[in-house]
């Protein structure tokens, strides 16, 4: 079976969309502030895997003998991680599951501007053209929400820095992934994901506790089916595909979210938020077919 998925890793990638496609509803289900239900869902991800990284001496070894470069961009992951899911979270609170979701997976296009800007990677016009789809779709979304009574436009703002954040966390995955195990990156990631949660918190003085048992089983739902059974399989994947064509695998997201929240939460959206909605997820989608054709979307 392992030999299997080794062979398969698209088996655990499918696992991987499968596990975050919940989370927009788990952060629905909680009543704490977001940033506090975001550190729930970390501090619980650490106190899972700190059994099994200390249990394992070839992790242990890994940990005390990590290349000081590798450490800090594992360590700038973690914090990156922490913005993404500090304005995700939080963008939730001011708009739609369906627009917040899609807005975040416009990861894939950042990604790809990363990937040119700094790892020497180069855009076709096919490329561009994908991107300014998106951007139109983008700018219809931003007009219905702009338009309706409340938050809307904020939350999606909020939604686009944390597909910026995490773009640059699959990035850095990326180049930290060639050289550590999966179990080393992701737990030192979510240790200063976690310590920096908690900073916010700090800073900002908001209580840590007292929003009922609710709000902590939502962040130990989020760590268990949407950190280890999604971030962490993504991460694995990294030494197998493309960061362009992991970011992309997560499309299938908005769209379980959105048919969830349309039932347990009665969002319907408008006609324009649709139209937008569309456009937005045509682009990406049409963007991520031209990665996954592209040679270097092969595992390497």
């Amino acid at each position: 079976m392992k030999k299997l998925i080794y062979d398969h890793p698209i088996i655990l990638l499918v696992v991987g969309i499968l596990g975050i496609s919940f989370s927009a509803i788990f952060v629905r289900l909680s009543s704490a502030p977001s940033v506090v239900t975001a550190a729930y869902r970390l501090l619980w991800t650490v106190l899972i895997m700190a059994p099994y990284v200390f249990s394992r001496k070839t992790i242990r070894q890994e940990l005390a003998h990590i290349d000081r470069k590798l450490l800090l961009k594992s360590v700038i992951s973690g914090i990156l991680l922490a913005v993404h899911f500090w304005t995700w979270f939080e963008s939730l609170q001011h708009t739609s599951v369906a627009s917040s979701t899609i807005i975040v997976c416009t990861e894939v296009i950042w990604v790809a501007l990363g990937y040119c800007l700094f790892m020497k990677g180069r855009l076709g016009g096919k490329s561009i053209l994908a991107i300014a789809i998106t951007l139109a779709g983008s700018v219809i979304m931003a007009l219905s929400d702009s338009s309706m009574a409340g938050n809307e436009l904020y939350g999606d703002i909020l939604s686009l820095i944390a597909a910026i954040a995490v773009a640059a966390y699959t990035l850095l995955g990326r180049s930290v992934r060639r050289e550590a195990s999966t179990t080393s990156y992701t737990f030192i990631v979510y240790v200063f994901c976690a310590l920096t949660l908690v900073l916010i918190i700090l800073i900002r003085q908001i209580p840590m506790f007292g929003y009922g048992w609710t709000s902590i089983l939502s962040g130990l739902l989020l760590a268990v089916f949407s950190t280890l059974l999604g971030h962490s399989i993504f991460s694995w994947c990294l030494k197998y595909f493309s960061p362009a064509f992991v970011s992309a695998s997560k499309l299938c997201e908005p769209v379980i979210a959105g048919i969830a929240a349309s039932f347990l939460f009665g969002e319907l959206p408008t006609w324009l938020q649709i139209l937008g909605d569309v456009i937005v997820l045509a682009g990406v989608v049409y963007f991520s077919l031209l990665e996954v054709k592209k040679p270097d979307s092969a595992a390497s």
